[in-house]
């Protein structure tokens, strides 16, 4: 593809922000709905900590499958191109998340009922799996280099975009009346995802293929097992992006899934009134991502990720302290703070941090597989860690600002060793 018909830029990372917000939308109303009513709906026997553990533990299993989903969509996506990979992804996620909104409960369809949300659940995983990784090198392969950050952002703002909308669906259905959102209310989000679905299909069938991969593709130079070689060449930057990704993770899903639970049941706050803090704090991140992942373009990625993560370390303490006062407004503020501040100085840079550490003939693979096996490990059983860490210690403020520090420390040292500067060496490797 040469310069004169290269597609629009704009056009490009307004497509991938669009389809990564419905694939995300659909991921998180999963998160959603297993932070407020999934216990009840499908784990019933259980007493209310284990149910909301097993409904934790279910979205955690999405997370699992995402690797393998990193993999496979990744293989494909180094040899066939990026486009064809996200328009598969996105319809598995559809169909999935459509599906789970017709699943029968427990009460009328037995121990069946949960294994079926089992099954769509890890076809969610899968799906998400191999979306990241091409949304985004769609935008970062599109961009010119010195606005690989800022455009690679967007896709990233794809993610808390899609839990605005997820937690804004749960806050409409959930102002029914509790028997109607508990029978079919809490259905009509997912079910919504279908026509979601319809409009993300369009947007991404006019894409055009990325110029490196049509570089490569035209050189001749692609590879028969891109992930087998992503590891041979680049062992050190994959164990880097798995420690990169554990802080941001753990924050994420700390301030859009655990603190739904913990809000509504621990601190008595209302429902809709956590929901609307979680959406604005959302809201606010789709800015605030590609705003730091700009001023990492001028200042560098390690400066603004070390700084947010420093920030997130530093942040453990203090907000469960200050939440734990059981104000709305005072979890307004701490979670604007954390979610929509700290957050995204380390989420914006993520993007085009991972491209740089891979070379285009295996770079959707490498970077899907590192920010996916990442996430699991951070994000993945992020709910049931902190579940069971409050419920162990007594309390929120005692079990788990050491686990989060512990995430922040392992984040700071691969960072800084995942940018530093590279040797001749390296810098050949992530050539095109």
């Amino acid at each position: 593809m040469t310069p004169q018909n290269q597609q629009p830029i704009r056009q490009v990372v307004l497509a991938s922000f669009i389809g990564t917000t419905i694939e995300w939308y659909d991921f998180f109303i999963y998160g959603t709905a297993a932070a407020l009513i999934f216990n009840e709906l499908f784990f019933p026997t259980f007493s209310d900590v284990a149910g909301k553990l097993a409904a934790f533990a279910v979205f955690g299993a999405g997370f699992v499958v995402r690797p393998l989903g990193g993999i496979v969509f990744g293989h494909f996506g180094d040899r066939l191109g990026r486009k064809s990979m996200l328009v598969l992804s996105l319809f598995i996620m559809g169909a999935a998340t459509f599906l789970i909104g017709l699943l029968p409960t427990y009460d009328s369809f037995g121990v069946l009922a949960p294994v079926l949300l089992v099954v769509l659940r890890l076809l969610q995983g899968f799906a998400v799996g191999g979306e990241w990784g091409g949304a985004v090198l769609m935008a970062v392969e599109h961009s010119p280099k010195e606005r690989r950050g800022y455009h690679g952002s967007w896709p990233q703002s794809g993610a808390p975009a899609g839990l605005v909308l997820a937690s804004a669906a749960f806050a409409l259905v959930s102002l029914l009346p509790k028997e109607q959102f508990m029978t079919w209310g809490w259905r009509v989000p997912f079910l919504c995802s279908v026509a979601l679905l319809l409009v993300g299909l369009v947007i991404r069938l006019r894409l055009a293929e990325t110029p490196d991969f049509e570089r490569v593709k035209q050189s001749g130079r692609q590879v028969r097992l891109p992930v087998i070689e992503a590891i041979r060449r680049h062992p050190k930057n994959l164990l880097l992006a798995f420690g990169a990704c554990i802080a941001p993770f753990l924050q994420f899903y700390l301030f859009g899934t655990y603190i739904l639970t913990y809000a509504t049941t621990e601190l008595k706050i209302e429902r809709g009134t956590v929901l609307l803090i979680v959406s604005i704090a959302a809201a606010l991140e789709v800015i605030t991502i590609p705003a730091f992942a700009a001023l990492s373009d001028r200042i560098g990625r390690r400066k603004v990720f070390l700084a947010g993560t420093v920030a997130y370390v530093l942040y453990a303490y203090p907000f469960f302290l200050l939440i734990d006062s059981g104000s709305p407004l005072v979890l307004a503020v701490a979670t604007i703070i954390g979610l929509s501040v700290i957050h995204p100085a380390m989420y914006g840079p993520l993007a085009a941090l991972f491209a740089d550490m891979f070379s285009a003939r295996v770079r959707y693979s490498g970077a899907s597989l590192g920010y996916q096996i990442g996430g699991m490990l951070g994000g993945g059983f992020a709910p049931v860690i902190l579940t069971s860490l409050q419920a162990a210690a007594g309390s929120a403020v005692l079990g788990i600002p050491p686990y989060m520090i512990a995430a922040g420390l392992i984040t700071i040292v691969a960072t800084y060793l995942a940018t530093r500067a590279a040797t001749a060496e390296e810098a050949r490797a992530v050539e095109v």
